[in-house]
């Protein structure tokens, strides 16, 4: 880090000392979590910012009935990004079940699943909120232009703006602003967030990844606090633009439509998920084996729902760092590398 970065950092740090009115500000990517808790961001803080974690983990808010229904395929490859392999069902993982005999089999991008499906009937997991989503929306076109009729997608795909909607809708929610994600808003633009500011009077800054940037973003969010002027800031401009990636968006709306979903830990959110369109039915792993998602409950103990809603940090659950711990997870949140838990357990303990 350049000595100058350091003279930055020190200077921002002395005057977000200056703050003495209890802030509370979610971040909502799960990638900002692990940055705060790696560099130890907190430490740096006054007592009075408070800095919690949102649902920004697809694989954390994944409902563990996502997990049972891919169980139940029998004579069919899943194919699935390495992250959700050891997400807890009700009935096991896919980590367990692929050592019974499943034949689940990891890829790095939804095409991969593409060319096991040439050779045998393959299912692939479709989870991630809109960052991974046009890569998804992608692969279908593409299996409808191959007539790849042994290919099909269980959708689990989640949307943020909503989220934050419904979070903001809580009774006893206490947020002054979001450090807003970075790689989502690439996909929806800066001005999927202004509902943030026209319905519920609170403003959020769009950030980049760096120590030094979320510091950055945390003064710009205790500026709109000490004007008293909320708004939606870009501090990501080199890869954030105002309307976002319109191809992007237009093949999720190709493909895609908006449809109820179920967050684990937050219940069923209105028009917060996406569904696959009729025209791409036979692709539509929900359809095509009688699947059903839906909401199912929490491990005894575990405050999963919590730590994502922002009631708690994970140290206050009564299983973090005993019973549940990246050896053996019993929630999401402690399972994915970008979950809340998981980063307090290898940062923050």
């Amino acid at each position: 880090m350049a000595k100058s970065d350091l003279v930055r950092i020190k200077y921002l740090i002395e005057d977000l000392w200056q703050w003495k009115k209890p802030v509370r500000i979610m971040e909502v990517c799960g990638s900002h979590t692990m940055v705060i808790g790696k560099y130890g961001i907190r430490s740096l803080l006054p007592p009075s910012i408070e800095l919690i974690s949102g649902p920004g983990c697809p694989v954390c808010v994944t409902p563990a009935s996502f997990i049972d229904a891919l169980l139940t395929l029998k004579n069919v490859t899943i194919a699935t990004f390495g992250d959700l392999i050891r997400v807890p069902g009700i009935n096991g993982t896919l980590e367990q079940a692929r050592a019974a005999g499943l034949d689940v089999r990891i890829v790095y991008s939804p095409l991969e699943a593409l060319k096991i499906a040439s050779t045998r009937e393959t299912v692939f997991a479709g989870i991630g909120f809109e960052t991974t989503i046009p890569g998804i929306a992608h692969t279908l076109l593409e299996a409808q232009r191959l007539k790849l009729h042994n290919f099909s997608v269980l959708p689990a795909f989640k949307t943020i703006p909503p989220a934050l909607k419904a979070l903001l809708s809580t009774d006893n929610i206490a947020i002054d602003g979001f450090i807003l994600p970075g790689h989502v808003s690439v996909i929806t633009g800066s001005a999927a967030y202004q509902f943030l500011v026209d319905d519920f009077h609170t403003g959020g800054v769009i950030a980049g990844f760096e120590p030094i940037t979320l510091l950055q973003t945390i003064k710009d969010i205790i500026s709109q606090l000490k004007r008293g002027i909320p708004m939606i800031e870009n501090a990501y401009k080199e890869v954030v633009s105002i309307q976002g990636n319109i191809p992007a968006q237009n093949i999720i709306r190709k493909v895609l439509q908006p449809e109820d979903a179920y967050w684990r830990g937050l219940g069923k959110i209105p028009a917060s998920g996406l569904g696959i369109k009729e025209e791409f039915a036979q692709f539509n792993a929900i359809r095509k084996y009688d699947l059903q998602i839906t909401e199912t409950e929490m491990p005894s103990g575990c405050r999963c729902g919590d730590v994502l809603k922002g009631f708690i940090k994970p140290p206050q659950c009564p299983l973090f760092a005993t019973t549940c711990h990246p050896a053996h997870p019993l929630g999401p949140c402690m399972v994915s590398s970008e979950g809340s838990c998981a980063a307090y357990y290898k940062y923050e303990r």
